[in-house]
């Protein structure tokens, strides 16, 4: 047994550091190597917490969960792991508040210690509730756990800056309206409850929204939706109606199914950005009335683990098909225009029209760039008006997420002067109106005189 003032641990790291976790409830597990680098076995006297009891820490010491654990013996040229969880309490403010511990190991009567650090949010529980009309805002983030449901008849409204978080398998699921009123310095974000650095892209971390057919005048400016299964359903198929949405400035991305899924509704949406979503960016389906304009469609995703991606970025049909029971559903799409948008990805077809002949197939593609195969058919050219086929938009970085054009962008100065004079400010809050034409898609480049951008 070595008792040498020598036989002093290694540690795989210095400090266990947890991003913002949300008090009283249990953090993920970090792990610790306590390392015996020697020729000979060593016994750790004592392993323990600091703070003891008071510690917002939890330790599993070689297998044995408790914040105190004696005479540990590692062999020769080996090691044992730590592992340490955070359960902070509520610190009774509405910023995060840092917690801090250490690890003390004793071996030959020689103290060696590791940090801890871990920074705790109190938050607003939102549990399987039924939700009457309600204000929600920046003050503190909101952790949705299971689902939130507003009721028909109510308001659900979350002014600039709020944050909501939701746990696995959660959603948020709206009979009533929803008023998502971010603001271009303090957007709405609405992601999963995972704030570890891995889990910074990762999606399908919770369900998304659904606004039930029958919720009417729901509007979402400057909000971030990301990591979910659909990021925004817009219409239910077992409920008559249909629903309505005004959707801009808004981001919607990392999804694992859709995007934007939507059934027989009403969607007006300007300087949006949908991408990166393993099955279908946006879906359009069973008709309805639509109108998007300066948006960017664009389906880079790129997770290999989950296979190559096989299905297009942007899908218009009048009708939908129940996998389940074969049943065909038909409806009527009153409208699709899209204006001044960019349609791309990196498969070689990125669009998809499939119209059902019983039911009013009414669409329009003008002044957009889509990328679509060499045999895509433009039967009807009235409804392909000077659009771009086949070229590459020269996003600055696409694989990215930053879907910004290049200076030498063929979409530069494109868009029609008209769609532009509506909506005159871009998603950056530039104007499209000022130089010499507009730019197709969410993102306005401005060049100086001396060609670089402002």
């Amino acid at each position: 047994m070595n008792s040498s003032s020598n036989a002093i641990l290694h540690f795989s790291s210095d400090t266990i550091t947890f991003d913002t976790l949300f008090t009283t409830i249990g953090s993920p597990t970090r792990i610790l190597r306590a390392i015996n680098s020697t020729n000979e076995n060593v016994v750790i006297s004592s392993v323990r917490l600091a703070g003891g009891k008071q510690s917002g820490f939890r330790l599993n010491v070689n297998g044995d969960a408790s914040n105190e654990t004696y005479n540990i013996q590692i062999p020769a040229q080996d090691s044992i792991f730590i592992f340490v969880e955070a359960l902070l309490g509520k610190n009774g403010r509405n910023a995060p508040l840092v917690t801090e511990d250490s690890i003390i190991f004793v071996i030959n009567n020689i103290e060696q210690k590791v940090r801890l650090l871990a920074w705790g949010q109190d938050f607003v529980m939102i549990k399987s509730d039924h939700i009457k009309t309600a204000v929600w805002n920046k003050e503190r983030p909101y952790l949705v756990f299971n689902e939130a449901l507003v009721d028909s008849g109510q308001t659900l409204t979350m002014e600039a800056g709020t944050t909501v978080y939701f746990h696995k398998n959660a959603g948020l699921k709206v009979k009533g309206t929803l008023k998502i009123l971010g603001s271009f310095d303090d957007p709405v974000e609405l992601k999963g409850d995972r704030l570890e650095p891995a889990f910074i892209d990762k999606p399908d971390q919770w369900n998304g929204i659904i606004l039930y057919s029958g919720s009417h005048n729901n509007r979402i400016n400057y909000a971030k939706i990301k990591n979910a299964n659909i990021g925004l359903q817009v219409g239910t198929i077992e409920h008559s109606g249909y629903a309505s949405l005004e959707l801009s400035n808004t981001r919607i991305e990392n999804m694992s199914w859709s995007g934007i899924w939507a059934m027989k509704s009403k969607i007006l949406a300007y300087n949006c950005v949908i991408s990166n979503v393993r099955y279908y960016n946006t879906a359009l389906l069973l008709g309805g009335d639509y109108q998007f304009y300066h948006t960017t469609f664009a389906n880079y995703y790129n997770q290999l683990s989950s296979g190559m991606r096989t299905t297009e970025t942007l899908i218009v049909s009048n009708y939908l098909v129940d996998n389940k029971s074969g049943t065909r559903y038909v409806g009527d799409l009153k409208e699709a225009t899209f204006g001044n948008c960019i349609i791309t990805g990196n498969r070689v077809n990125e669009l998809s029209i499939s119209m059902d002949k019983q039911g009013v197939a009414n669409y329009l593609f003008d002044r957009s760039l889509i990328q679509i195969s060499d045999t895509f058919k433009l039967v009807e050219s009235n409804r392909f008006v000077d659009i771009i086929r086949n070229v590459n938009p020269r996003f600055k970085s696409p694989y990215k997420g930053n879907f910004e054009l290049d200076t030498l962008s063929i979409v530069k100065d494109y868009g029609k002067a008209n769609y532009a004079k509506s909506y005159p400010l871009d998603l950056k809050y530039s104007s499209r109106i000022s130089d010499d034409g507009p730019d197709l898609g969410a993102f306005e480049r401005i060049e100086k005189k001396n060609g670089t951008k402002k």
